[in-house]
């Protein structure tokens, strides 16, 4: 069964887009240029390596979608109903680039996407990017960020390899805790460190490799204690989580086991199981997920009230895909949490 996709809220509820891809000429000339003279990692070169050069219909079609800040994304919003989609610099942001070249490409794409809210403020909510290569600079970003009215922060997992789990990457939750934003952590593909026998498979990307890395990066976070630090803190993964809300019992056990055993240095005793704050900490979206026994899973052990929509344009969009969201054998009320409300909350839209 289809159904015409309006926006406006004609069935009961405003569509909001929560994992919004974009990017600047200047960022993909930069990958192509890192690409070119062997400075990029393997997962960019799979990744930018086709995307930004394949003449395929699909990689030009993402690649117009995603330098696109204006019509051609807001006819794609009309045509499927999306009232308000929530934008970030497209993966790996900023990452790869060494610091110097970083921090002010960044300002750069937030001072564009700023340009963009602000000619369609209706439509369009802003996420920060920040350089955690230079913390104490990408912290002074968030709250110019704030500043500009953006309402999150987006980090592509690894920065070269490192994750946000170490200690010098605490200016960023430090200024994400004043500035009270949610910290989007978005897949990019896995470093060298982990990624041949997904590249060899072609495993690499959005298939498998980006749930693994970013479920990894989360899990790390959750283990060394940063939502005992920070209580207040929210983090919101895609992807129906990366896998761990189906992980959840096992992690759970395997948890608490090692920290009986003690056979981690870094793994102490923790104030909340990880499922518990999975339930008050971390908020998943449906990006690329438009599954409903995956949805209503995730809503069931997360609670109804922890699931967000995201379409995840340009990467995955297909008008079919909202049609499965507003068909879900769900409440009204849990449908609209789905939808809209968690997304206002998570977002501090109202």
């Amino acid at each position: 069964m289809t159904h015409e996709l309006k926006t406006g809220g004609d069935r009961g509820y405003l569509r909001i887009a929560t994992e919004e891809a974009f990017a600047t000429r200047e960022q993909i000339d930069a990958y192509l240029r890192m690409v070119k003279d062997g400075a990029a990692d393997k997962g960019m070169v799979s990744l930018w390596g086709f995307y930004a050069t394949s003449p395929s219909e699909r990689a030009t079609h993402i690649m117009e979608c995603l330098l696109d800040l204006d019509d051609l994304r807001l006819k794609h919003m009309d045509e499927t109903g999306i009232d308000i989609a929530i934008l970030s610099l497209t993966s790996p942001g900023v990452q790869p680039l060494p610091a110097d070249e970083a921090k002010p490409m960044a300002s750069r794409a937030n001072d564009y996407l700023q340009e963009a809210v602000a000619r369609h403020p209706t439509r369009f909510v802003g996420m920060t990017s920040i350089a955690p290569q230079d913390p104490e600079w990408s912290a002074k970003e968030i709250h110019r960020g704030a500043e500009m009215g953006f309402k999150g922060v987006m980090v592509n997992s690894h920065t070269q390899g490192e994750y946000l789990d170490d200690n010098k990457f605490d200016p960023i939750f430090k200024a994400l805790e004043a500035t009270g934003q949610p910290l989007y952590i978005h897949p990019q593909t896995p470093p060298d460190s982990m990624i041949d026998p997904m590249l060899e498979a072609g495993l690499d990307g959005a298939i498998f490799g980006f749930g693994v890395e970013t479920g990894m990066h989360l899990l790390r976070l959750i283990t060394i204690g940063i939502f005992d630090r920070y209580p207040n803190l929210q983090i919101i993964v895609g992807h129906m989580g990366e896998a761990l809300p189906y992980w959840l019992y096992r992690l759970d056990y395997m948890h608490q086991a090692g920290v009986r055993s003690k056979r981690y240095e870094r793994m102490k005793p923790l104030k909340k199981t990880i499922a518990e704050y999975m339930r008050s900490n971390i908020y998943v979206t449906s990006s690329g997920m438009a599954w409903e026994p995956a949805i209503k899973f995730a809503q069931s052990v997360l609670g109804e009230d922890r699931v967000m929509y995201a379409m995840d344009y340009p990467y995955q969009f297909v008008a079919d895909e909202v049609r499965t969201h507003d068909l879900l054998d769900i409440s009204p009320e849990t449908k609209k949490k789905l939808m809209q409300t968690n997304a206002e909350r998570a977002f501090n839209l109202k």
